[in-house]
């Protein structure tokens, strides 16, 4: 007879608290039955995407293809009784319902026909793509105007006569009533909500796209996902909280991309006060170096000369203030080890040269009507009255504040899920394979420690009360890491954008990449990482963004002899000229990992009209050698907890050690 089992005080008293749930011995027994089949069920499907840079429109159409999830499923499912047109179409509707239906129902011969068909496969769909979900998980993601009657369809037995005439007859009803496009729609959401259990941003969704508060209204709802800061994500961050320094990066990247309607119109931020500023004090100067980069043809084509004009003189203002404010953070964090980005005070006025790491270059402009040479890194009057009004509409802006809390409440700076290490940039590394240790406040950080700090400096940077130092801190420490030496989010020595505006000799433009990137090139190299983090060596990977994969170069998205996958969506149209491509997305699902390469979007219309994807046929796969379960999971180790505790339970009620309390029962 085995021993029975001692409690702990402790124990007893969590125990008693569970039972308050499972009040019987029968209501924990039916609960671990419960648990222990959903521990048998395939892995649910995982997506993956990075750097969508606030391009709204393909970033909406890949999270409604599921980077190809669902066109597979209909593939697999239609092959034999549908034409590659007609699976395209079908895939469309799943995508656009109200907009393809529309489209449609203009040359549909017979509505009913086109109704009935359509209904037909979607339910099909739906039933294939709900099999490896729980009937209760199901239904908690049904629309409650529909969730009987779509419950009662995708559930039918098709074997049973009766049954098949009343699946006809709810569809016939239906369609009867004039409800069929909103079923469909309804269907659809089904479809695309159940399709991905799990989505994980690896970063990015701020700055050169038009619109990422488009991007994070989609986000906010999303049924599940998390988050991994990238660095255009913590330094706005850092200009919701009110730090200037953040705020004039932001700026200067939305006036360099022309992306002001993410500004006035996305979150109500007035530029007037920069632009009245910028009028008065930088009209005259030389803005041949500021430029406003319009990556959209029809935009370029709309857009007015004086409105270039007006961009230019903004985006020369605050870039100066920026450089000023650079060298007011680096001289008063010297922890960051950045004394060589306070530029102003190596320029020679006399001759127009600069002094860039003991060697002198001429500069394209000197032309700095703001900037005192003497003491150039303090704000006139004029620029600190413009900055506080600035810093007011960010701080002022309750949209920006909903997105940024929401962005702190799902994002962390890495995440371990289901065996993998999710990190936007890296983990800084030294070129021997060990972690780089960074010296901040006294202490030394490296590795994992290092990452917890970062994540803890972000947080403090916006909750720290106004008059706790704490803040402060922060607030420099997300620009840190922004553009910091080796910082985590940035991963590079340094930033060049003084040198990228001012000197023309390009080899003064180069930022050395961290010696991470080198080293996950091997397996043994990607191990070491994941060893720091506590994965499993051999089964887990590295899933990054940040950096474009270069294809035209014969770069590939797959790293470490398939331990790392660079993800970088290369949403953003400036980088499509490097890449070649949009990117890639991630699937990881019960079959194993697969890569999909992205096209260019050509726009919603296209996308509706000519049934284009932009996920292409090839792909790059890494399949499971098994099915890969539920027990085999992160959920699944919690689930096995639960099992265990529900089973002490049981040991407690039949010993009698606990009461039971039928009278809880629900």
């Amino acid at each position: 007879m085995s021993k029975k089992k001692e409690y702990s005080q402790a124990e007893l008293e969590y125990l008693r608290l569970l039972g308050k749930e499972y009040p019987t011995e029968q209501s924990a027994a039916t609960e671990i039955i419960n648990l222990n089949a959903i521990l048998n069920l395939p892995q649910a499907t995982e997506h993956f995407m990075s750097d969508v840079h606030g391009e709204y429109e393909p970033f909406v159409h890949v999270m409604n293809s599921a980077s190809g999830a669902i066109r597979e499923k209909i593939d697999a499912l239609f092959a034999d009784t549908l034409t590659a047109d007609e699976r395209d179409t079908l895939a469309t509707i799943v995508y656009y319902p109200e907009e393809k239906m529309k489209e449609l129902l203009e040359t549909a011969e017979d509505e009913t026909a086109f109704y009935h068909e359509t209904l037909h496969h979607l339910i099909e769909l739906t039933h294939v793509i709900t099999s490896k979900y729980t009937r209760s998980k199901v239904r908690k993601a049904l629309p409650p105007e529909y969730a009987y009657v779509i419950d009662e369809l995708i559930n039918i037995d098709f074997d049973l006569h009766n049954k098949k005439e009343y699946y006809d007859n709810i569809l016939n009803t239906i369609i009867e009533i004039g409800k069929a496009q909103d079923f469909i729609a309804a269907v659809c959401s089904v479809i695309k909500r159940l399709i991905v259990d799990r989505l994980h941003l690896v970063g990015d969704i701020f700055d050169r796209g038009p619109r990422a508060d488009i991007v994070m209204d989609a986000l906010m709802e999303h049924h599940s996902l998390d988050i991994q800061f990238g660095n255009h994500d913590v330094v706005w961050i850092g200009a919701a909280a009110g730090s200037p320094i953040c705020i004039a990066t932001v700026l200067s990247n939305s006036i360099l991309y022309n992306n002001l309607p993410v500004l006035e119109i996305g979150y109500g931020i007035s530029l007037r006060p920069l632009s009245l500023f910028a009028n008065e004090y930088y009209a005259l100067t030389d803005l041949s170096s500021f430029a406003t980069r319009i990556l959209d043809k029809e935009e370029k084509k709309h857009t007015k000369n004086r409105d270039l004009l007006l961009t230019a003189r903004m985006s020369k203002a605050i870039t100066m203030i920026l450089f000023k404010l650079m060298g007011q953070v680096v001289k008063r964090n010297p922890d960051f080890d950045m004394m060589d980005r306070a530029s102003l005070e190596h320029i020679n006025y006399d001759d127009s040269t600069v002094e860039i790491d003991g060697k002198v270059y001429p500069m394209k402009d000197c032309d700095f009507p703001t900037v005192d040479p003497e003491d150039p890194y303090t704000l006139t009057a004029e620029e600190q009255d413009m900055m506080n009004e600035m810093v007011k509409a960010f701080r002022g802006s309750e949209k920006l504040q909903k997105h940024v809390r929401f962005l702190l409440d799902k994002g962390s700076m890495y995440k371990c899920y289901n065996g993998n290490l999710l990190v936007h940039g890296g983990v800084p590394m030294n070129a021997d394979g060990t972690f780089k240790v960074f010296n901040y406040e006294g202490k030394e950080y490296s590795g994992k420690a290092l990452l917890d700090y970062c994540d803890k400096k972000v947080r403090d940077g916006y909750f720290a009360a106004d008059n706790d130092p704490n803040r402060q801190r922060g607030q420099d420490f997300m620009w840190f890491l922004w553009c910091g030496k080796w910082a985590p989010t940035f991963a590079r020595e340094k930033i060049t954008t003084f040198e990228r505006r001012f000197i023309a000799d390009k080899s003064t433009w180069t930022e050395a990449r961290d010696p991470y990137y080198q080293i996950t090139q091997t397996a043994e190299g990607c191990k070491i990482i994941l060893h720091e983090f506590g994965l499993d060596t051999e089964f887990s990977h590295i899933i990054n963004g940040h950096t474009p994969v270069k294809t035209t170069k014969g770069e590939t998205p797959i790293r470490g002899e398939g331990k790392l996958f660079l993800i970088d969506g290369g949403f953003s149209k400036a980088y499509q000229k490097t890449t070649g491509i949009a990117g890639y997305s991630l699937i990881f699902n019960s079959h194993g990992m697969r890569i999909s390469a992205l096209e260019p979007f050509e726009g919603f219309e296209d996308a509706v009209h000519s049934n284009k994807d932009i996920i292409p046929e090839t792909v790059l796969m890494q399949p499971s050698d098994h099915r890969i379960k539920i027990y085999e999971t992160d959920i699944g180790k919690k689930l096995k907890k639960n099992i265990d505790m529900l089973t002490r339970l049981m040991d407690v009620y039949r010993r009698g050690i606990l009461p039971e309390h039928p009278d809880k029962l629900d």
